[in-house]
Formats: C-alpha cells, sequence, structure tokens
C-alpha cells in the first residue's frame, strides 16, 4: 500500500505538506509529523508545511511557512486528511509536479496523482504511522509525538468504534519513543474555568427533535467575541452531547460568514451520506458540512431525524 508513497517522498528534494483548513489535531499531527519523520530519514530535503493557523491548538505554536509559487516548481506536494478539494488548506498544492494524498476519510474523489485512501484508519496520523512503521523508517521522538496526538484526537481517546487492534499496534510503535503523556494531554484538554462554565451553558440550550436527535443551535449574534470560529466552536459543542442517554445522533449548528457550520455525530447510524447531501463529508459516524443558511440547517436536522426514526 505505501510503497508508491515512499517511492514519491524518496525520489523529490522539496516536499510541501497540505492538511485540511480549520485544523483539528488530527490534521496538525499528520503534517507536523510527517514533516518530522521525513526530516528524520532524509534530512537532505527541503520540507515545508502549509496552510491557515491552528487556532485550535495554540500550544503547538507551529508556524505555518510562507512560500511562493514557485517552490512547487518540480515538487511533490502531500495532502493529509482531507476528503475534498474544496477543504484543501492551499490549493497550490496542484502546481507541484507530483501529488500525494494520506486520508483516512469515506472516499469521495480522486484528489491527487497517488490517493492513499484507507477510512478503516482511526486517523490520518495513524495512516502516516502505520507507513512509517511498515517502511521501517526511522523515528524520533518529535515526529512520534506529533502523530500520537493526532491519533489520540481522532479517536476520541481510543474511545471511538473506528479504534481496532491496528490503532493500539500503532500507538505502541509510537510509544517506542519516550512521549510525555502527561504533559501532552494538560496541553490538549486542560481548559480555563471559564471554557467550563460557558460550556454548562451551552448544555442548556441542547433541544431535541420528537426522533431523540439532540441538537445546539448557535447563531452570529451568540458567539463571544475573540472566539476561535465556527468550525472550533461547532466541533467543542458538539462533544457534550456525545453520552446523553438514548440519543444515538447529534449536531451542533454555528452560524458564521460562511453560512451555518454544521457537525453530525452518531454512535449507531451512517450519518455521512446526509453530509454529502448537504456538500460535506467525513466518516459513518462523524461528518459535517456547511450549509447556506438557517432554513437549510433545518432541512438537514429533518433528514437526521428521518434517519434516527430508523433501524441502524
Amino acid at each position: 500500500m505505501f510503497k508508491q508513497a515512499l517511492k514519491l517522498i524518496k525520489k523529490y528534494d522539496r516536499i510541501i505538506i497540505h492538511r485540511h483548513s480549520y485544523p483539528d489535531g488530527d490534521a496538525m499531527g499528520s503534517q507536523l509529523g510527517l514533516k518530522e519523520l521525513i526530516r528524520d530519514n532524509f534530512p537532505q530535503k527541503e520540507v515545508f508545511v502549509v496552510g491557515d493557523e491552528a487556532k485550535r491548538l495554540p500550544f503547538l505554536d507551529a508556524k505555518m511557512d510562507e512560500i511562493p509559487d514557485e517552490y512547487y516548481k518540480g515538487a511533490l506536494a502531500v495532502v493529509l486528511d482531507c476528503g475534498a478539494v474544496h477543504m484543501i488548506c492551499d490549493k497550490r498544492y496542484a502546481l507541484a509536479e507530483k501529488t500525494l494524498r494520506f486520508d483516512h476519510h469515506v472516499f469521495a474523489e480522486n484528489i491527487c496523482d497517488v490517493d492513499l485512501v484507507e477510512s478503516t484508519f482511526e486517523s490520518a496520523s495513524g495512516m502516516v504511522a502505520y507507513f512509517a512503521k511498515e517502511c521501517k523508517l526511522k523515528l524520533s521522538l518529535r515526529s512520534a509525538t506529533y502523530l500520537y496526538m493526532g491519533m489520540v484526537t481522532d479517536s476520541g481517546r481510543f474511545a471511538f468504534d473506528s479504534t481496532s487492534a491496528r490503532t493500539f499496534e500503532t500507538a505502541a510503535f509510537l510509544l517506542s519513543q519516550p512521549i510525555d503523556l502527561n504533559a501532552l494531554n494538560y496541553d490538549l484538554y486542560a481548559e480555563d474555568f471559564s471554557k467550563i462554565i460557558e460550556k454548562a451553558d451551552n448544555m442548556h440550550k441542547i433541544k431535541f427533535t420528537a426522533n431523540n436527535v439532540a441538537y445546539i443551535y448557535t447563531s452570529r449574534e451568540e458567539i463571544p467575541a475573540g472566539s476561535d470560529g465556527a468550525p472550533a466552536i461547532s466541533s467543542g459543542l458538539v462533544g457534550l452531547m456525545r453520552d446523553i442517554k438514548d440519543v444515538f445522533v447529534w449536531v451542533n449548528f454555528t452560524e458564521s460568514d460562511d453560512g451555518v457550520h454544521c457537525e453530525l455525530r452518531s454512535n449507531r447510524f451512517n450519518i455521512n451520506p446526509i453530509a454529502v447531501k448537504y456538500g460535506g463529508g467525513g466518516h459513518k459516524k462523524a461528518s459535517g458540512c456547511t450549509v447556506p443558511d438557517k432554513e437549510t440547517a433545518m432541512r438537514l436536522l429533518d433528514d437526521l431525524n428521518t434517519l434516527a426514526g430508523g433501524e441502524a
């Protein structure tokens, strides 16, 4: 599976790594982890990471590289953790001489010259780590820490059903390096008390459809000044509904300048086709999309309600 990827990485002297916009732990973990992995094994190569700021992960202090268009000439562009072209953080990847993708979303479209797409991986970071393991590449502490972070966050701390025996096998490979788990977990999950109170306030906003789909709708006026934006808010709030008894589908809606950002989740049903119907995508039980207005968001909610009324 990984022979083509290794061949391309060995061939090109300049490699530019992309991922999806509004990066989460997996997008950043796979991007930074692959960068370090390539540097560890091929120190003579130029490796750049591009994209928007990781507002959800300020502790990383990860500075993206600002590079001119001409850097893509004769280069390899790698796209990580991205199932759709419109979500790629920098469209200049297409200027590269050759393109390569590692992705674990449900396949939606061809994006790169070499598309390695396997939805059975719990994370793109896990896929990159497995690539390193299978290809017997050297692994540094920095690379291992970034990749482990991506695995932990996208698997819900190894709680989601995307977690497999391979997940733990790969995690064990990464833990051959002395990753400081206490420090990493603190950085990822410790919150200011004010944020905890804010989450508690938002729990009072949870509503339910006739078939017990839980949802939160946040208007633009309700978004606190200085917040990290709709995608970060949506991904943060959707988790508040995960453990409600007898709720098997839940969704968070957050208004933004681009429309209404929607995060869809389920622990029983495949909600991906509904996300795709509204221009999004993702995984069978965790998907997202952005719709133009509240009216469309409520139609999406009706579709989820119909799904929840059926049998898994």
